[in-house]
């Protein structure tokens, strides 16, 4: 009985024991749930609140605090003296450490307009001459010739029997020996106009004998490009024989980008480098430029003259060209630090206090690693140029907007008063010449609703508004930032 009454007794004090842990358990959880989304939700004493997000959906905003409809996590407050308009994201110097960020300076250095084409060297096409045969007669010996050889001037092509300039020959030197000086010049121009050159006569005229057959040579040096004469052909008068190409200069025809055929002008220098020289470059200059664009593949052709040193560039070759176009100073900043969307440019500009503010910037061309900034930022400003991706990151979560690009300042509107973008808002924030807005969309521009930071001009125009107050404002777009040039209370007009 002893043994029965103590596993009863141990059984009782478990059972006890239970109770005991799952009251405790349930006051626990029934305590957790009245506390916890208070602590949660709950602003922080003195301090502004904005609106409620999520922030895995940082673009949707709240009124009032509460459960997120995307996620199973309560709302998260957004105060005014962090809003995305006021000073950017912040990120704390330990992350930004072990992140490796580095910064730049945007400056302002000489950009040259250079320009890389590919080309193809070619013979000069005014460098050409034509053997022609001069009168009628039979081809009685070719000097083995082909197409593609490299002859020197005066190399010989054929020998050609002429009939009727034996004739010829034979009555001026009967004229000859009768004295009659005027008869003799008679008979010599004669032999000119029948195409007999001067040697030729000459050297009748020492010899006393005709000569029917006469040697065709090559005018120029070069190399042969066709060749149609053959033993025992008849030839006509003025039938090309031979054509050949010199080669003391030659062509690189290069294909130039339509949308950059604005950068080449005849005379201007070129370098040219050639696979077949690593290492070697080759100076010249731009003989022309073609009038007609290749519509294939929308280039135009610039021609550069190089000399032809030792007949070392040949025609067929492919090379590389670099024209050097104008110099002139220009803002850059490395290319490293340029995010593209696809749509547009992001820059990360860095400001005081660890914070950092993503700025749309319109960018030109790109050479040694550097791009050339047409506008949205200042010289002498400081950028993010490794690591803005994170950044980029860390103020999408945020809902941070760019600063988005000011409209460019054509001719008529730099001379035309500035045009007001009208909105209405309420007064965040008031500091010294800046003012914090939370205002409606801009549909002008393209803006959506959202709380940023404007200048004042003159810095007293908001003399009467208090934070808090619903104004209507008109402000400026300035190459520096957007300008508040009118704002007073909304229903009011000053």
């Amino acid at each position: 009985m002893s043994a029965l009454n103590l596993t009863r007794a141990q059984l009782a004090v478990g059972a006890a024991a239970l109770t005991l842990i799952g009251a405790l358990g349930g006051y626990g959880l029934a305590h957790l749930r009245q506390t916890a989304p208070a602590a949660s939700a709950g602003p922080e004493a003195g301090r502004k609140v904005l609106y409620w997000y999520d922030p895995m959906v940082p673009g949707q905003r709240f009124d009032k605090p509460g459960n997120s409809p995307f996620m199973d996590m309560q709302l998260v407050p957004r105060y005014a003296d962090e809003a995305p308009g006021t000073a950017g994201v912040r990120i704390d110097p330990a992350q930004l450490q072990s992140l490796g960020v580095r910064y730049a300076t945007v400056r302002r250095t000489a950009f040259a307009e250079d320009l890389t084409a590919p080309g193809l060297l070619e013979f000069n096409g005014r460098d050409v001459a034509i053997v022609q045969a001069r009168a009628a007669g039979f081809v009685q010996r070719v000097y083995g010739r082909a197409p593609g050889d490299v002859v020197t001037a005066g190399a010989p092509i054929a020998d050609l029997l002429v009939p009727s300039w034996g004739g010829a020959q034979a009555e001026y030197l009967a004229i000859r020996r009768s004295g009659d000086a005027t008869l003799e010049a008679a008979a010599r121009q004669r032999m000119r106009l029948l195409g007999m050159p001067d040697p030729l006569i000459d050297s009748v005229a020492r010899s006393g004998r005709p000569h029917a057959v006469v040697t065709v040579t090559t005018p120029v040096a070069g190399a042969i490009q066709t060749l149609d004469v053959r033993a025992g052909m008849t030839v006509s008068m003025g039938q090309t024989l031979a054509q050949v190409s010199g080669l003391n200069t030659v062509w690189m025809t290069a294909a130039v980008p339509e949308a950059q055929a604005g950068l080449v002008r005849p005379g201007a220098s070129a370098r040219v480098e050639l696979a077949a020289f690593p290492g070697e470059a080759f100076s010249g200059r731009v003989s022309a430029v073609l009038p007609s664009a290749q519509t294939e593949s929308r280039t135009l052709q610039a021609r550069v003259e190089l000399p032809n040193r030792g007949g070392r560039l040949r025609p067929g070759m492919y090379g590389t060209v670099h024209l050097d176009g104008p110099t002139r100073p220009v803002l850059v900043v490395p290319a490293e630090a340029v995010i593209r969307t696809g749509r547009r440019a992001i820059v990360m500009l860095a400001l005081d206090g660890g914070r950092f503010q993503p700025v749309e910037v319109k960018i030109g061309r790109e050479d040694g690693g550097l791009t050339e900034i047409l506008g949205g930022l200042q010289e002498g400003q400081r950028i993010v140029a490794s690591g803005q991706f994170l950044i980029d990151s860390e103020a999408s979560l945020a809902g941070l907007q760019a600063r988005p690009l000011a409209p460019a300042i054509t001719p008529q509107s730099a001379t035309a008063a500035p045009t007001l973008l009208e909105s209405r808002g309420r007064v965040e924030a008031l500091k010294g010449d800046q003012v914090t807005l939370s205002h409606e969309p801009v549909p002008a521009i393209g803006w959506p609703a959202m709380t940023m930071t404007f200048k004042l001009d003159p810095p007293g125009l908001a003399a009467g508004v208090r934070v808090g107050d619903q104004v209507a404002f008109g402000f400026e777009q300035r190459s520096d930032g957007p300008v508040v040039r009118r704002i007073a209370p909304a229903g009011a007009r000053r």
